[in-house]
């Protein structure tokens, strides 16, 4: 015999709440560390392997995060938090914007994935720990965007302000790579005064 009853639903939840959440996590982490970093050790999170303050003035997020305690503990236990609304977000996007009959979908929840991990390992690996796998995470980290971006913003239903929201989100970041690459060569090639700053 067939029950009628409908289902019990356990557990309601609005999953905006999931990406405040990420949003709060991710944010208030490097905030404190900034702040905890300008408290207690301004010149040396300032200071780069070519100049240091009054020619740099702001820190890289590497010397921000990673350099000093307890700035980076501070940042490493807030971040951690991160993973599960992250991973969270992963999931209920591919479930929401499965199709199918496209492989965006898993191209974005892959990627996806690994992107996160490679954040994981840019994070706790910094620059002072060892340069060349902090570097390989973040570069990864940053091709990996390219297919989480565009299989997001193309399963994203067309014509809403969701679309348009997320398509300008991913041309700005984009955008931003030419400055942060610019500076990054006056800094590292011509070793421009301030270019880090900047």
């Amino acid at each position: 015999m067939e029950s009628t009853q409908k289902p019990r639903v356990l557990l309601k939840l609005n999953a905006q709440f999931i990406a405040i959440a990420h949003t709060v996590c991710a944010s208030s982490a490097f905030l404190a560390a900034l702040f905890i970093g300008y408290s207690l050790h301004y010149y040396k999170i300032v200071k780069n392997e070519y100049y240091g303050y009054p020619d740099e003035w702001f820190p890289s997020v590497s010397a921000t995060i990673g350099d000093r305690y307890p700035e980076r503990s501070v940042f490493q236990i807030l971040i951690a938090l991160t993973a599960g609304p992250r991973f969270l977000l992963l999931f209920f996007s591919y479930i929401r914007l499965y199709k199918s009959n496209s492989i965006l979908p898993k191209l974005g929840l892959i990627s996806g994935i690994i992107r996160t991990i490679t954040c994981g390992g840019w994070v706790y690996i910094t620059s002072t720990d060892d340069h060349d796998f902090h570097d390989i995470f973040m570069i990864l980290y940053i091709v990996l965007t390219i297919p989480w971006t565009v299989s997001v913003v193309k399963l994203t239903p067309p014509r809403t302000s969701l679309k348009r929201l997320r398509t300008f989100t991913a041309y700005t970041f984009f955008a931003m790579l030419v400055p942060l690459i610019y500076l990054f060569i006056q800094h590292k090639v011509h070793r421009v005064k301030g270019a880090y700053s900047y």
